[in-house]
């Protein structure tokens, strides 16, 4: 499952044009072509903060692993599910065969291959019969009269949280630069897809743009 929602956004092309237009007392209220190539200029000379006057606001759901790396990207701001006052759903990541892989070479220089059909059913047999096993834990210690905040340190990383996650488009380009690359992990990687896709839409000009001028951050 790979869930993302824009929950609400302020964002528009017209957003990027109006904020770099301020500085000779100028505003549009539609887009025509020399928007378009003002917004083009300002991404190709890396021109970035009138790419900040806008904001997306995501719903994500994901394994707390994928989390963990989303929030290292400290250029939004994030709201996470407590699970100190409320009880986590047993609702665990379970990967495809095909995405149970090996790890070959050496950290920072290190790529990825499948593992054998065998091997990656036995992944899975281990991984699923250790979400069993933690989460009947989990719920006898709270039934117990354990504190929720307690209780969860037996949980996985791969049990899934929530949060929103709020963010401006320049950012938005950045997180999208580094977690759509091939070297990403695989599981934020598809989270990342599901994002663009959305700034894509509502933000058509300027993802034309970055994408055509090398997707880079501004």
């Amino acid at each position: 499952m790979t869930y993302v929602r824009l929950d609400g956004s302020m964002a528009d092309d017209l957003s990027v044009v109006n904020a770099a237009r301020v500085s000779f007392g100028k505003r549009r209220n539609e887009l025509d072509d020399s928007d378009v190539a003002l917004i083009n200029f300002l991404m190709r000379e890396r021109h970035g903060t009138p790419f900040e006057h806008n904001a997306f606001r995501f719903h994500i759901k994901c394994p707390i692993f994928v989390a963990r790396e989303w929030f290292r990207h400290r250029i939004g701001s994030f709201n996470e599910f407590s699970a100190r006052y409320s009880e986590m759903p047993e609702d665990f990541w379970v990967p495809e065969l095909e995405d149970i892989r090996s790890q070959v070479g050496k950290p920072g220089n290190y790529t990825f291959q499948r593992v054998d059909e065998e091997v990656a059913k036995d992944a899975l047999y281990w991984m699923e019969d250790a979400y069993e096993r933690s989460y009947s834990a989990y719920r006898t210690m709270i039934n117990n009269g354990v504190a929720k905040e307690v209780a969860r340190a037996v949980l996985p990383v791969g049990i899934y949280t929530e949060f929103y996650w709020t963010v401006n488009a320049r950012s938005l380009m950045n997180f999208l630069s580094l977690r759509t690359a091939s070297n990403a992990q695989e599981e934020i990687r598809k989270y990342a897809i599901e994002v663009e896709k959305h700034f894509e839409q509502t933000m058509p000009v300027t993802y034309e743009a970055w994408n055509r001028l090398g997707r880079f951050s501004v």
